[in-house]
């Protein structure tokens, strides 16, 4: 049996006096753009339309390159990357997007927001910034799961269109199989409430989304507890929370059911004909270090897997060093090829 090639990066690992990664929404006092010469400053991709007919916000940066397409979380936006964008510059044409309802993106009907329809939102994305080249897919959290819907929508795409995947903190399926979500979601299914809690949540949404319920002490709580651990600063949390909670709680509460459904277990093998490099978290509570590994050791000897230790869900922000590290290994392997 082939050996997984597997990296255990600790804190120690991280450069000295490691500071917070830029924040996710919003300019930074330090810009990547005054650093990088410009590198970094988007130029807009006009006229994305998904299936559906939603607009997509879509941006690329750089113009030399292969060009690498990043997608975002549940919940925040294409602004999420800014670390890894910095880190890019002068290497890559980096394409980012909004997902529907993120964002400055559209939003279209609900019943269509699914992780199905956003794997057939980013072939649009492809289609869009290269018809006929190729790219590097990247996606953190929901973002994977976005690449991994693509994958079994379009396998013949991996090792032709598709050059190369990189996936952050992220699940193939049975993502309420353990942690935190898999306890509620066992006992509302047990009990036989969990249609009802989702139609629930789904009809008070747009109630509650009007409540002063954002900035809260409980908000910043959870928000520590599901996405960092017990070291991120006030900061770090204070501008995830800030993001989250911008998302109107209508897209929120209409994603939720695909999220819990998840299993995109069957698109592995497309991705096992692409270098893959998978990056997991120790201490993710969301998508736990063991999802990640499970997706390396499906897709076999050309996967990577990268365990980040003392990290959380938010490990390309807080430990963006060691996620732009990977990322660049997987992007300059791929130019020498």
């Amino acid at each position: 049996m082939a050996v997984l090639p597997t990296e255990r990066v600790g804190a120690a690992s991280a450069p000295p006096g490691r500071t917070p990664a830029p924040a996710p929404a919003g300019p930074t006092p330090a810009s990547p753009s005054a650093a990088t010469g410009g590198a970094t400053r988007p130029r807009p991709v006009h006229g994305v339309r998904t299936s559906d007919g939603v607009p997509l916000h879509v941006e690329i940066r750089g113009h030399q390159g292969p060009i690498v397409v990043l997608s975002h979380g549940f919940t925040v936006d294409s602004d999420e990357w800014s670390p890894q964008i910095a880190a890019l510059a002068h290497r890559a044409r980096v394409v980012t997007w909004d997902q529907r309802g993120h964002g400055r993106s559209g939003w279209g009907d609900p019943a269509n927001a699914t992780i199905d329809q956003l794997g057939q939102d980013l072939a649009a994305v492809v289609d869009a910034v290269s018809p006929c080249g190729r790219v590097v897919l990247g996606g953190h959290s929901m973002g994977g799961m976005t690449v991994l819907a693509l994958a079994r929508q379009h396998p013949e795409w991996f090792g032709t269109r598709v050059a190369g995947v990189f996936l952050v903190a992220t699940s193939a399926g049975q993502l309420v199989s353990d942690g935190p979500l898999g306890v509620l979601h066992a006992a509302a299914r047990r009990a036989g409430v969990l249609p009802a809690v989702l139609e629930g949540a789904r009809r008070a949404a747009p109630i509650a989304d009007t409540l002063p319920w954002r900035d809260s002490v409980v908000g910043r709580w959870l928000v520590r507890r599901l996405a960092f651990t017990p070291d991120a600063t006030d900061d770090e949390v204070r501008r995830l929370q800030a993001v989250t909670e911008s998302l109107p709680l209508p897209v929120s509460s209409a994603f939720a059911l695909s999220l819990l459904a998840h299993d995109e277990s069957e698109s592995l093998p497309a991705l096992a004909r692409v270098p893959t490099t998978v990056v997991a978290a120790t201490g993710d509570r969301l998508t736990p270090a063991a999802h990640g590994q499970r997706i390396a050791e499906a897709l076999g000897p050309r996967a990577r897997l990268v365990l980040v230790e003392d990290a959380g869900h938010a490990v390309n922000q807080t430990h963006h060093e060691v996620v732009d590290a990977a990322l660049l290994d997987l992007v300059d392997g791929l130019r020498h090829r």
